[in-house]
């Protein structure tokens, strides 16, 4: 993706700018050009923020395709919006959120796909409240092979297993790095709701990879 898309309509719904009570940053010098209408300064927009926006699609969606027209879906709408951006995040975290709240809406246009039972991956305890099922603790080295590409390929898929609604939650705040408020106004949902799905998407995802963290990495 090399131009700045066309105006069309967004599927990426209204953009807002969530300031927290922070002051404005210090100005972007590639505002005033961008404002101003400067093809050659949307061309330079998209080849420097078009890989992260990309790749935050990509986590969300999981197809190419799919997260390619996300982050166009993202431009047009960052494009309409950038009259009211007062500046307080960066640029590019705007954008960023913009990129993941188009994949979100495209993710919900969707059709479902069968999804494991969060309720199966929780702990279960017993009545003396010890653990029905034995923990077994990782590998001091677990830490170091998470690194490694071929178990980031792991987590990833064990990601990919949990419910929607959990998954999109441990995306946006574990791995987009989002913050409990900024989850809540992207998913609709409300901070505590966040709180509890993320809590529980930890836990899920922690029996998923047991197996391989205890065991394998022994």
């Amino acid at each position: 993706m090399t131009q700045m898309p066309h105006p069309a309509q967004s599927t990426a719904g209204a953009v807002s700018e969530s300031s927290g009570g922070a002051p404005p940053r210090p100005a972007d010098p590639r505002l005033d050009p961008l404002r101003r209408g400067d093809a050659a300064a949307y061309e330079q927009l998209v080849r420097a923020e078009c890989g992260r926006m990309l790749a935050a699609a990509r986590r969300i969606l999981g197809n190419e395709e799919d997260a390619r027209e996300a982050v166009q879906e993202a431009f047009v709408s960052a494009r309409r919006a950038l009259p009211k951006f007062e500046g307080h995040s960066s640029l590019s975290t705007w954008l960023h959120r913009i990129a993941i709240n188009a994949a979100l809406m495209k993710l919900r246009t969707r059709r479902s796909r069968p999804q494991i039972s969060i309720e199966t991956l929780q702990p279960r305890f017993l009545a003396d409240g010890h653990h029905a099922d034995p923990v077994d603790p990782w590998s001091p080295d677990a830490e170091s092979e998470a690194m490694t590409s071929e178990t980031r390929a792991a987590v990833r898929a064990a990601i990919d297993r949990l419910p929607e609604t959990y998954r999109n939650v441990l995306l946006l705040r574990d791995i987009e790095e989002l913050d409990t408020r900024q989850t809540a106004e992207l998913l609709e949902i409300d901070p505590g709701t966040v709180k509890v799905r993320l809590h529980r998407a930890r836990l899920a995802l922690r029996k998923l990879l047991d197996e391989q963290f205890s065991g394998g990495l022994r």
